[in-house]
């Protein structure tokens, strides 16, 4: 009992406590979102940025995808856990199983969605701005997370459909479990680039409080 107390006040001190306090919005900076469905958190960054001349359709190395998505503007970027994720195809909602067994450490995936232009304004998006170099710290974070690439360079599809015409799956690196969820990751990636989020956040409300603030 003590040691679930203990990990429910961890949990709840990490979700208060911000990192990179006196980070704002960089004015001029390179546009980056925060995207929620309520529980979830995605990041969004441009597929290609100019002043990093990163691009992300050339990153992920499938072909297929390059062409058809060339004339999208954004991307986002969430990790997960495997069952989760593919357990909620179709509109569906996972059962007790993939639910229980994503407290403990198990298999993930990044899931890859394109937008055709930025996303729109609303309760669960937090737009930012942050500086070239932090950028490319954040694009770093995202490129480590997903498993490493073949020979030929290529990220490895793990479901070639998601939940709709415009996302995929991939294979990712590391493990879901109750202290490392998908918005414990965003806020990771976050703090990576000295972008203001919580020490630790298993829920998405805190990492898009704090991203709030920051935008201010």
């Amino acid at each position: 009992m003590q040691v679930v107390v203990a990990l429910i006040l961890l949990l709840m001190t990490g979700a208060l406590v911000p990192t990179h306090r006196q980070f704002r919005s960089v004015p001029g900076g390179i546009p980056i979102y925060l995207v929620s469905n309520g529980f979830h958190t995605d990041v969004v960054l441009p597929v290609r940025e100019a002043r990093t001349g990163h691009d992300w359709l050339r990153e992920l190395g499938q072909p297929a995808l390059a062409a058809r998505f060339a004339g999208y503007r954004y991307v986002a970027f969430g990790w997960g856990n495997e069952k989760f994720y593919l357990g909620s195809m179709n509109g569906k909602f996972p059962g007790p199983g993939p639910i229980l067994g994503a407290a403990w450490p198990s298999r993930t995936l990044m899931h890859v969605d394109f937008y055709r232009a930025a996303p729109d304004s609303g309760e669960h998006v937090v737009p930012l701005r942050v500086a070239p170099e932090q950028y490319r710290r954040l694009v770093g974070f995202v490129r480590r997370s997903f498993a490493a690439p073949d020979s030929l360079g290529r990220y490895a599809l793990r479901q070639p459909t998601g939940y709709s015409p415009e996302d995929f799956f991939f294979r990712a690196q590391g493990r879901y479990h109750l202290l490392r969820t998908c918005n414990d990751w965003t806020a990771q990636a976050l703090r990576r680039a000295g972008v203001r989020a919580p020490l630790k956040s298993p829920l998405a409300a805190p990492v898009l409080h704090h991203a709030r603030r920051a935008a201010r």
